[in-house]
C-alpha cells in the first residue's frame, strides 16, 4: 500500500467520482447558507440538506464534495486526546434518486482496492443487522468473506435523525493489525479498541421515517456517503492519529520551531500542541469564510478557539502574537484545495492578530482574578464550586469564554455552576434583545417552498423597470391559493419580473402590480433557492388570481437611489482599500433608497483626515464620470481580473461582475448606475464600530446629501437664533466665548463652594464622636461632585491625623460616598475603602479603594442619612 498525502487523496478521491459520472462540487462556506439549524457546517451532507429535501435542484444527479467542516461539543477534550479536534474535512459521493446500493458498494470497494491498492485482508464491512441485500452485494457480488462481515445493530448502522428520509448503514473498517488492539480473544469489527478503524460509511437512504417508529419505502431512494479525510489519510500513512498526518504536523513543527519545543517529550507540553494545531487550522478557515470574533453565534466559537489556543500559547512560554504567523503554514497546506486561502492571506493573519492582541491585554488580569476566586474556593468552605456570576464577570469583563474557565478550574479539581452562567447570559440577552417579528411571516413560511411547481423567474430588472407579466402562484397564510381579495396579504410568484429581490445587502424593490379593477401593492422581494422569485403584498384594489396577465412596475425613484448607493458602496471600498490598506474586506452591508452602510474589517477608528481622503476619492471618482461595466464570465476569468468575492458567498459557475474603471472590480448581482457621475454627490456621515474588527460607515448619496445639507443648515440656523446671533458665520466664534465664560463661573462656584464647605467643616467637627482617640464625622453635601469631596478630605488631613470622615455628595442626581482615613486611625485598623464599601452596601451601591481614602457609588439617594448613620456601628468593628 503506498503512502498517499492528505493533498494527493483528496484529489484522487474526487477525480474517481468525475470518472463515475459526478460533478465536483467546491467546499460550501462554513457558514450555513439558508439553513438555520445549524451554526456551523459539522457534516459533508449538511450543504446538500436542499437537495436531499427536494428544496433546490442539484446541478447533477451525482454529486461528489471534499468539504470543510467544523464540530465543537468536545472542545474540552481537543489536546487531551488524540483523537479528538474540531475541524476536519469530509469527503462524500451523493446520489440524488438515481443509483443506489448497487454502485455505491462498487464505487467503494473499486476505490480502495483497486486506485489506493489497500490489501483486499485489511478491509472488513459491516451491515445493518437486517439488511439482507447489503450483506448479499458484499459477499456475493463483491467477494468479501464472510468472515470479514458483522452485522450491527440500530445504534451503530442504522441513520436516523427524527422524522424524513432514513436507512440503513454500510460501513467499511481497516485493521491496523494485532498490536493495535485490546488483546481479547473476541476483538472484532464493533471493538472500542483502536485495531479496527471505521474508514467510510455508506447510507442507504431508502425509508421516510414519521419519527415514530414506522418507515415507508421511498420512491427514489438516495446515496449519502461519508469518509474523513484525515481518517483516510493516517491508514495511508500508517500514523496512529491526525496529528500524524503530513499537512497536520507541518503545522505543529512550525508551532514547536515559534515554542522552541519537541512533540512527544512531554505530555503536558503535547497537549497544548495538540490544542494549538487544531485550532489553529479551525480558525484560518473559520476566518476565511468570513466569521469574525463576536461575542455570540459563530464569532463566538471563533473566539473560543483563539483565546484556548493564545492560552496554550502561554503555557508554552510564548510571550507574543504568535498565532497569526502558523496561519502561513495552514495556508501553505491547504491552498491548492482552497485557493480562496491564499487570496484572503493578509486579512485572516490580521484578523488573528488583532484577537491575539486583544486577548492579551485582559489574559494577565482575567487569570488573576479567576486564581484569587480559585484561591478563595480552596481556603474556604465552598464546595469545590466556581460561581456562575464569578464565571460570568471573567467572561464578561475579561473575556474568558466558558469553556477557557472550565478548562483552568478543572486543572485545580473546581467545577463551574453553568446553570447560573447561562442564567447570566440570558439576562444580559433579555436586556439587549429587540423585537424581531416580521410581517413577511404572515403570508409565507419555509414548508411553502416545497408547493411552488412552476419554472423559474426570468429577472428583467437589470435593464427594465416596468413590463407586462404573468402570475404563476399566490400564496396566502403558508398556503397555495388561486386568488387573493382586498385587504389580503399574499406573495405571489411572476412568470418574468422587473422587481430586484433582496440579495448581497440591496433591499429589494417595491412597487405595482396592475390588471384591470385589480392592485397589488408590493413590499419585498425575496428568492428562492430555485431561482422563484417571491412577491410579498397586499391586495389594495379588487382581486388577483393565478394565470392573470399584469403589469408589473417597480418604484423607479426608489431604484434609482438604490443603485446609487450600492454603486457607491463599491467605491467606498476601493477607497478605504486605498487609504487604509489591502487588509479592508467587505463584513457586510445594507444598501437601500435611504442610505448606504458599509461594514468592514478594520481595527481602529478611522481619524478626520482618513475620513476625508476616503470621502474625496468617491466623490473624485464621480466628478470623472466613469462607466460603471457589468459582465457576466466564468469564475475563473473573474478571479483573474482580480474580482472581489463577498466572504462567506457561495458563488456558480458564472458569475457577473461589476467593474469601475479598474479601480473598482467586484463580483455582485446588485443594481448600479450607468455611469459614477449618475451618482451626484457622495457625504459620509458615521463611522463606528459594530464588532471587535469591524467598523461601520454610513453615508448618503445624490439627493441624500442635498436632504443632509438642509438639515445641517437649519440646525445652524435654529443655534443661531437661540444665540441671539444675526450672522450664522459667527456661530463658532460665539460659541468659544460661552465657553470661557461657563468655564469662569465653574471656577467661580468651585471657589465659593470650597468656602462654603470649608464653613461646614468647623460645624461638622463641633459635633464628632470619638473612638479610640479618633474622630467620627459624616456629612451630606448636596450639590457637590466627587472632586471636591476630594478636596474637602485633603483639607482635613491638613488639620489632624486622628480622624475619619464620610461625605455624601449628589449631583445631577447621581450620588457618591467618599471615605477619607487620617494616618493615625489607619494606624489602629481603619480602612477607608472597606468602610465605603459597607456604607454604600446600605444604599445598594459599591466601592472601595485604598486604607486612607476610597470612594463608592451610592445605589438609592433616599437611604443617604440612613447609611451615614451606620458609620459609628462599622467603625467600632475596626479600630483597635
Amino acid at each position: 500500500m503506498k503512502w498517499r498525502g492528505v493533498n494527493e487523496l483528496r484529489e484522487m478521491y474526487l477525480s474517481f467520482f468525475e470518472s463515475k459520472n459526478h460533478t465536483r462540487m467546491a467546499s460550501a462556506s462554513l457558514i450555513p447558507q439558508g439553513d438555520n439549524s445549524l451554526l456551523l457546517i459539522n457534516s459533508g451532507m449538511a450543504p446538500l440538506k436542499k437537495f436531499f429535501l427536494g428544496q433546490a435542484v442539484p446541478p447533477n444527479k451525482r454529486v461528489t464534495t471534499c468539504q470543510k467542516c467544523i464540530r465543537t461539543p468536545d472542545i474540552e477534550r481537543v489536546g487531551k486526546t488524540s483523537r479528538h479536534g474540531t475541524y476536519f474535512e469530509m469527503l462524500g459521493n451523493f446520489s440524488f434518486g438515481d443509483y443506489f446500493k448497487v454502485e455505491a458498494i462498487e464505487w467503494a470497494w473499486e476505490f480502495f482496492t483497486k486506485v489506493l491498492e489497500m490489501p483486499v485482508d485489511k478491509l472488513y464491512v459491516s451491515v445493518y443487522e437486517d439488511d439482507d441485500e447489503a450483506y448479499d452485494l458484499w459477499t456475493k457480488h463483491i467477494g468479501v468473506s464472510p468472515d470479514h462481515m458483522t452485522r450491527l445493530g440500530k445504534e451503530d448502522n442504522f441513520w436516523e435523525h427524527g422524522s424524513g428520509p432514513c436507512g440503513p448503514c454500510s460501513e467499511i473498517y481497516f485493521d491496523r493489525g494485532p498490536e493495535h488492539g485490546c488483546g481479547s480473544p473476541d476483538c472484532k469489527v464493533g471493538c472500542d479498541c483502536d485495531r479496527y478503524v471505521e474508514v467510510w460509511n455508506l447510507v442507504f437512504s431508502q425509508f421516510d421515517s414519521d419519527g415514530k417508529g414506522n418507515y415507508t419505502k421511498m420512491e427514489h431512494p438516495n446515496i449519502d456517503t461519508g469518509m474523513g479525510l484525515e481518517r483516510l489519510a493516517c491508514v495511508m500513512q500508517g500514523v496512529d492519529n491526525l496529528f500524524e498526518v503530513d499537512t497536520v504536523k507541518n503545522i505543529m513543527n512550525r508551532i514547536c520551531e515559534i515554542a522552541g519545543v519537541e512533540y512527544k517529550k512531554d505530555e503536558q507540553t503535547d497537549v497544548s500542541l495538540r490544542v494549538i494545531t487544531d485550532h489553529i487550522r479551525s480558525t484560518t478557515f473559520m476566518v476565511g469564510d468570513g466569521i469574525t470574533p463576536a461575542n455570540e453565534g459563530r464569532g463566538y466559537v471563533l473566539k473560543r478557539l483563539l483565546r484556548r489556543a493564545a492560552r496554550h500559547g502561554k503555557m508554552l512560554g510564548i510571550s507574543e502574537p504568535f498565532l497569526y504567523k502558523v496561519c502561513d503554514t495552514v495556508i501553505e497546506e491547504n491552498k491548492a484545495a482552497y485557493p480562496e486561502l491564499e487570496e484572503k492571506r493578509e486579512l485572516i493573519k490580521t484578523i488573528i492578530k488583532h484577537e491575539e492582541e486583544s486577548f492579551a491585554k485582559t489574559i494577565d488580569k482575567g487569570s488573576e482574578l479567576l486564581n484569587q476566586f480559585i484561591d478563595k474556593i480552596e481556603s474556604g468552605d465552598l464546595k469545590n464550586v466556581l460561581s456562575g456570576d464569578d464565571a460570568f464577570k471573567l467572561s464578561d469583563t475579561y473575556g474568558f469564554p466558558l469553556d477557557l474557565t472550565k478548562e483552568i478550574a478543572a486543572e485545580k479539581g473546581i467545577s463551574v455552576d453553568e446553570n447560573r452562567f447561562m442564567e447570566c447570559m440570558e439576562e444580559q440577552k433579555r436586556k439587549a434583545r429587540s423585537d424581531r417579528a416580521s410581517k413577511v411571516k404572515t403570508s409565507w413560511s419555509e414548508d411553502s417552498t416545497a408547493d411552488i411547481n412552476v419554472p423559474a423567474t426570468e429577472f428583467t430588472g437589470y435593464t427594465r423597470f416596468k413590463h407586462d407579466a404573468q402570475i404563476l402562484e399566490i400564496f396566502a397564510d403558508g398556503k397555495p391559493v388561486d386568488s387573493a381579495s382586498e385587504g389580503q396579504e399574499a406573495v405571489v410568484i411572476l412568470d418574468s419580473t422587473p422587481f430586484y429581490a433582496e440579495s448581497g445587502g440591496q433591499e429589494s424593490d417595491t412597487g405595482e402590480l396592475k390588471a384591470e379593477g385589480a392592485l397589488f401593492s408590493i413590499y419585498s422581494v425575496k428568492k428562492t433557492e430555485n431561482g422563484h422569485f417571491l412577491h410579498f403584498g397586499t391586495v389594495e384594489q379588487g382581486s388577483i388570481n393565478k394565470n392573470d396577465k399584469i403589469f408589473a412596475e417597480i418604484d423607479v425613484e426608489k431604484r434609482m437611489s438604490a443603485m446609487r448607493n450600492h454603486t457607491a458602496a463599491h467605491l467606498l471600498q476601493a477607497g478605504l482599500r486605498k487609504v487604509l490598506g489591502t487588509h479592508v474586506h467587505q463584513a457586510g452591508q445594507l444598501v437601500n433608497s435611504e442610505r448606504c452602510r458599509f461594514d468592514f474589517s478594520h481595527f481602529s477608528a478611522l481619524t478626520s483626515d482618513e475620513l476625508d481622503e476616503v470621502e474625496n476619492f468617491v466623490n473624485d471618482e464621480i466628478l470623472k464620470s466613469v462607466d460603471v461595466v457589468t459582465k457576466e464570465m466564468p469564475i475563473d476569468e473573474a478571479r483573474n481580473l482580480g474580482a472581489m468575492a463577498l466572504f462567506g458567498e457561495k458563488y456558480g459557475d458564472i458569475v457577473r461582475v461589476v467593474d469601475i474603471g479598474g479601480d473598482s472590480v467586484e463580483f455582485c448581482g446588485g443594481t448600479h448606475v450607468k455611469n459614477t457621475s449618475n451618482i451626484g454627490l457622495f457625504k459620509i456621515v458615521s463611522e463606528s464600530s459594530v464588532a471587535s474588527g469591524v467598523r461601520r460607515i454610513e453615508a448618503v448619496t445624490g439627493n441624500g446629501v442635498l436632504k443632509l445639507m438642509n438639515e445641517f443648515r437649519k440646525n445652524i440656523k435654529d443655534a443661531a437664533d437661540i444665540l441671539k446671533i444675526t450672522n450664522p458665520s459667527k456661530l463658532v466664534e460665539r460659541c468659544e466665548v460661552l465657553i470661557e465664560e461657563v468655564k469662569e463661573k465653574d471656577k467661580q462656584i468651585q471657589k465659593l463652594s470650597q468656602q462654603l464647605a470649608g464653613n461646614q467643616l468647623v460645624e461638622i467637627f463641633k459635633d464628632a464622636k470619638e473612638i479610640n482617640g479618633i474622630k467620627i464625622v459624616s456629612a451630606m453635601l448636596n450639590g457637590t461632585k466627587p472632586d471636591m469631596l476630594r478636596q474637602l478630605g485633603d483639607k482635613i488631613k491638613e488639620q489632624t491625623e486622628d480622624f475619619i470622615a464620610v461625605f455624601a455628595g449628589v449631583s445631577d442626581d447621581k450620588g457618591t460616598l467618599y471615605c477619607v482615613c487620617g494616618k493615625n486611625a489607619v494606624a489602629k485598623g481603619a480602612n477607608a475603602g472597606k468602610i465605603v464599601q459597607r456604607i454604600a452596601a446600605v444604599t445598594g451601591g459599591k466601592g472601595g479603594g485604598r486604607p486612607d481614602n476610597a470612594m463608592a457609588g451610592i445605589g438609592k439617594n433616599y437611604m443617604i442619612d440612613e447609611a451615614l448613620g451606620s458609620l459609628e456601628s462599622i467603625v467600632e468593628e475596626f479600630l483597635k
